[in-house]
């Protein structure tokens, strides 16, 4: 029998890793963009970022958390984009432009923006802390769309946004660039 020892195993060190919290945020995305809020745990968001399953928990109080920092993320990386198309539009007419551009390849290009965005607008039924996501992105629109119109049309041209991403997104027959623009000037005369 071999001799036992009594020593005690030394503990491994500890791994610095500032970007931990960052990584966490990304890998909800990635598993929200893979599998849908309901896909989102806590075993699940760990393994996506390749680290311990306590991490989850050390940095966030719950899931519900995790997933406002994860979609405030996502909006604010749209909202960016949008508020630089806007502010780069010397008038009216361009900014109509910009809203078609946005719309057809910001929003409905490829990638995983626009099933990001459609989960987002589902858990903010269910989950309330998540309305604050949507309303602070829909004022940013607001907000940038004031840059060329008054503040009822700008709320209201968000809100047609909204929905021509919604239909194009969910059709099988969606719209073109095209179709978006004669629907702004139709919704703007």
């Amino acid at each position: 029998m071999p001799p036992t020892s009594t020593a005690a195993t030394p503990r491994r060190a500890r791994r610095h890793d500032p970007d931990r919290r960052d990584r966490l945020i990304d890998a909800a995305l990635a598993v929200i963009a893979e599998k849908g809020v309901a896909g989102v745990s806590h075993r699940e968001v760990a393994r996506v970022a390749d680290v311990p399953l306590g991490s989850t928990t050390y940095h966030f109080t719950s899931l519900d958390e995790l997933l406002a920092e994860a979609f405030t993320r996502h909006a604010d990386s749209v909202a960016l984009v949008f508020e630089e198309r806007m502010r780069e539009a010397p008038d009216r007419v361009a900014a109509i432009e910009s809203v078609v551009r946005h719309v057809s390849a910001d929003l409905l290009g490829a990638g995983t923006d626009i099933v990001l965005s459609v989960e987002l607008y589902v858990a903010a039924v269910r989950i309330p802390a998540l309305r604050a996501v949507t309303q602070t992105w829909m004022r940013r629109s607001r907000q940038a769309l004031e840059r060329h119109f008054d503040p009822t049309t700008a709320r209201e041209l968000d809100a047609l946004v909204e929905g021509l991403v919604l239909h194009s997104a969910l059709s099988t027959d969606p719209m073109t660039a095209e179709q978006i623009r004669a629907a702004l000037h139709r919704f703007l005369r």
